[in-house]
């Protein structure tokens, strides 16, 4: 026995998700699938609306000013919103386990845009970094698709190796390499912020599959020593790191940014000075309505306009969690604990940039901040949440229905023989004849 049990593999458990002990009734299962997908979707349409709104009065200056159209961007991302419900629907309609195919084309397809981008004639560059392609009218941030097409890849992988994640070398590949590429290429824009999203991203997948907290705890010091070589290897970076250090020593310059968006979000106290009215937008806080649309929000919402979003966040997040731990299998358990971490994590990021709790890395906040691609994807991102959660759903649904639809020939497993009536007593089976005569 003991030698047995030393070379029986141990027992794997994803750690978000309970030994599913007592199987829930069938409508017990419809109404918390239904609450969580309510939750999910309207928590979601609750920060694009509230998006929409701020995207107007916190662009409505500087669009004006550059353009001569004080509606220039919100129309745009009305749009682009638009585009992202029809992509919700679409993905909330598809089999989730339909990604799991998909997963090497759509990896494939999104590297080739992210090279896309680092050719000059073909890239976009603005602010010192070439993250955008045109296509069309519209223009595409292939950073922004990575963050679905890495999830979705390292879900797959990760659930076709869950029962041998113990072997290093089957763990790392494809996956550290593939991690490594698309990292690599999108630091190369340069984006550092989104790098750090793919990145961490990846780790809580692996801390969800159940990986040994010895192989996490080395790749969490290899990736905060890459990390900081990062920062300290280029001048502008390094600046802006210790400029989140100490923004107050010069204000004017290094430390502008964080300066003005804490100015935005002193200014608005509990209740705000009301919606459109914020004077920090005149152009004093920079990328107003994308990265720091919080700062304006803050600034005409106030202390409760702010906790109200954040109370949206932590709905949309609960729902996430809530899919992951309920799925069944073990694919749509991780690209559900996937999504949800690149949401908290995007989310924590640019909410700690505006308030000075973390250095200013240039992430948008998902649902609010301008930007198309973000939105869409996101949007999309969400209707895979809902596909993982009416699935199973869906399934205890049709259980129920073969059970009422098998009859007595085929009897329903564990139920009992039902005695024959007394009024109907079985018929009594005659010998077939075998051509003899009987005595």
């Amino acid at each position: 026995m003991s030698s047995v049990g030393a070379t029986s593999p141990r027992p794997r458990t994803l750690r978000l998700v309970r030994p599913d002990e007592r199987p829930l009734s069938r409508a017990r299962a419809d109404v918390l699938t239904r609450r969580t997908v309510a939750l999910l979707l309207g928590s979601t349409a609750f920060l694009v609306g509230s998006g929409l709104v701020m995207i107007l009065s916190a662009s409505s200056v500087w669009a004006f000013a550059e353009y001569g159209d004080s509606f220039l961007f919100v129309q745009r991302q009305a749009t682009y919103a638009v585009v992202g419900v029809l992509a919700l629907l679409v993905t909330s309609r598809m089999r989730y386990d339909a990604w799991k195919r998909l997963a090497g084309p759509f990896l494939i397809l999104t590297l080739a845009m992210l090279v896309l981008v680092l050719i000059p004639t073909h890239g976009i560059e603005a602010y010192g970094a070439s993250r955008w392609f045109r296509l069309g009218p519209v223009t595409v941030q292939p950073s922004e698709i990575a963050k679905l097409a890495l999830v979705v890849f390292g879900a797959a992988t990760l659930a076709r190796t869950w029962k041998n994640l113990d072997d290093l070398k089957n763990l790392a590949l494809p996956l550290l390499p593939v991690s490594v590429l698309v990292c690599g290429l999108v630091m190369m824009q340069p984006d550092l912020g989104t790098t750090v999203i793919l990145a961490v991203t990846s780790f809580f997948l692996l801390f969800a599959a159940g990986v040994r907290l010895r192989y996490l705890t080395v790749a969490g010091l290899v990736g905060a020593v890459i990390g900081a070589g990062l920062i300290m290897s280029a001048d502008y970076r390094r600046v802006r790191f210790l400029a989140f250090l100490h923004p107050w020593e010069d204000v004017k310059n290094t430390g502008y940014q964080l300066a003005q968006s804490l100015y935005a979000l002193g200014s608005g106290g509990f209740t705000g000075v009301g919606l459109g009215a914020s004077r920090q937008k005149w152009e004093y806080v920079p990328n107003a309505h994308t990265d720091f649309i919080f700062s304006i929000l803050g600034e005409e919402l106030g202390l409760l306009g702010e906790i109200v979003v954040l109370v949206a966040f932590g709905g949309l997040i609960f729902a996430g969690i809530r899919i992951a731990a309920n799925t069944k299998d073990v694919f749509g358990r991780l690209l559900a604990a996937g999504i949800v971490s690149w949401f908290g994590l995007q989310t924590l990021i640019n909410l700690g940039a505006v308030t000075g709790l973390l250095p200013v890395t240039g992430v948008p906040l998902p649902f609010l901040s301008y930007g198309g691609s973000s939105l869409v994807v996101s949007l999309a991102a969400v209707g895979v949440l809902v596909s993982i959660a009416r699935a199973p759903a869906n399934g205890l649904a049709r259980r129920g229905r073969t059970q009422r639809g098998q009859t007595a020939s085929t009897p329903v497993r564990g139920a009992r023989a039902r005695p024959p009536s007394p009024r109907h007593p079985p018929a009594r089976r005659t010998p077939a004849p075998t051509g003899g005569r009987s005595r």
